[in-house]
């Protein structure tokens, strides 16, 4: 197997800006080249809010996994998550002229092509169009129907909306940082290429990541996507309670978190202290470790009960033989996989982005980056899709090149607005 074209995937989250430069080597694995990190300060929730801020967080992280990389970063493949998100299930049908005509992708895209046509609520546009199962004249729950016959051709959809404002702002960062946006996909479903396995899918597996501002869910079953939601809760909403709860600063706060936080209270000793220096020569503040985890067990219990509504309410619930997945930057908080267990009352574990990794990449093991190298995994399924057109070419020491996203109406609207307003400029 020959190394494929070098892809880089581009998280926008709440706390933080990822960049990462990585391709297949010969063995299938993905083999990180370079990362790149910046605070981000102009998002919230998983929504742009200050361009400049984005921009400029933007370059600092492509500049950094440039530099680590060794490659001039010009095309990528950016994740887009918010509380706008919304999934609906559609069923398409197109009636065919001949039953001798084998089914080929053609009919299949065009079936795709008309689900984007659906008209939405205003301002609010057709992100994915997941196709679940197809039916073949009445013939139930065909994976793939390519090289069948048949004259009626039927599919279930998963379609997953967002707002067309909040889109277009991540275009308009992704611009004015100079770079070019190859393709824009839903962040849980990037998360669960990285961490979850086929059998998982196939059994039953809610994939839960908590995030710095959202909470992302993804429920698959059967191998197909069934329920997709965004959670308006993240780990920021936990440092806020900290910081309220011990009258503390942000920063106090977030390490608090990180060094001494655990998300069941009784797992820590009643009389373990830590002590936190005060501000400009005040007196030093000592806080008990099972109230700060008191505090975080509350709101974590809370983002746990949401996600359980979102289970149920996907009429899944006693079909996920697999449990519950959990990643992103609050896997990483104490016991967490015990309070899931205990208020769901199913199976859980952490979900590292690891397992698809070639030796070397030990830097971007952590959850946190589970959305940031499923990016990358999304982008080299789309490169291949498309028979290797080229998305980035590697020049030495450069990566430039132009990329033929998939034909979507939603990525077309959104490209052909900038190029329009670009022109009027």
């Amino acid at each position: 197997m020959e190394p494929s074209e070098i892809v880089v995937g581009l998280d926008i989250g709440t706390t933080k800006i990822v960049a990462i430069v990585g391709r297949r080597n010969e063995f299938g694995k993905i083999e990180i080249l370079g990362m790149g990190k910046s605070e981000s300060y102009g998002v919230a929730r998983g929504v742009v809010q200050n361009i400049d801020k984005t921009v400029e967080a933007i370059r600092t992280a492509v500049a950094e996994a440039e530099a680590k990389s060794g490659v001039n970063i010009k095309v990528v493949n950016v994740g887009i998550a918010g509380q706008h998100i919304k999934s609906v299930q559609h069923r398409g049908i197109k009636t065919r002229s001949s039953v001798e005509e084998e089914i080929a992708q053609k009919d299949i895209d065009s079936l795709i092509d008309d689900m984007f046509r659906l008209v939405m609520q205003p301002g609010e546009e057709i992100i994915h169009v997941l196709p679940q199962e197809y039916i073949i004249d009445s013939e139930q729950g065909i994976k793939n129907p390519i090289g069948m016959s048949g004259i009626r051709l039927e599919a279930n959809f998963h379609i997953i909306t967002g707002q067309t404002a909040a889109a277009k702002n991540i275009f308009k960062c992704v611009q004015k940082a100079g770079l070019e946006v190859s393709e824009l996909m839903l962040e849980p479903l990037a998360s669960a290429d990285a961490v979850l396995s086929d059998e998982e899918k196939e059994a039953g597996v809610v994939l839960v990541d908590i995030g710095g501002g959202t909470t992302d869910v993804a429920i698959f079953q059967d191998g197909i996507i069934r329920h997709t939601a965004v959670i308006p809760f993240g780990g920021n909403v936990i440092t806020e309670d900290i910081k309220e709860g011990c009258t503390i600063i942000k920063s106090q706060a977030e390490l608090l978190k990180i060094k001494f936080g655990s998300a069941l209270a009784s797992e820590n000793q009643e009389n373990e202290i830590v002590s936190i220096p005060g501000l400009r020569g005040r007196q030093h503040k000592e806080i008990s470790v099972r109230n700060l985890s008191s505090i975080i067990q509350a709101r974590m219990e809370e983002i746990i009960e949401h996600v359980f509504y979102e289970i149920k309410n996907s009429g899944y619930e006693k079909k996920l033989i697999a449990g519950i997945v959990i990643t992103g930057g609050g896997a990483q908080l104490k016991h967490v996989t015990q309070l899931v267990e205990y208020i769901t009352g199913m199976d859980s574990r952490v979900g590292y982005p690891n397992e698809h990794l070639a030796k070397g990449s030990e830097e971007v093991t952590s959850p946190m980056f589970a959305t940031s190298v499923g990016l990358i995994m999304k982008g080299l399924q789309t490169l291949d899709k498309q028979g290797k057109k080229v998305v980035a070419t590697a020049i030495p020491e450069t990566i430039t090149g132009h990329s033929e996203p998939k034909s979507s109406g939603f990525f077309d609207k959104i490209k052909k607005f900038f190029d329009e307003d670009g022109m009027q400029q």
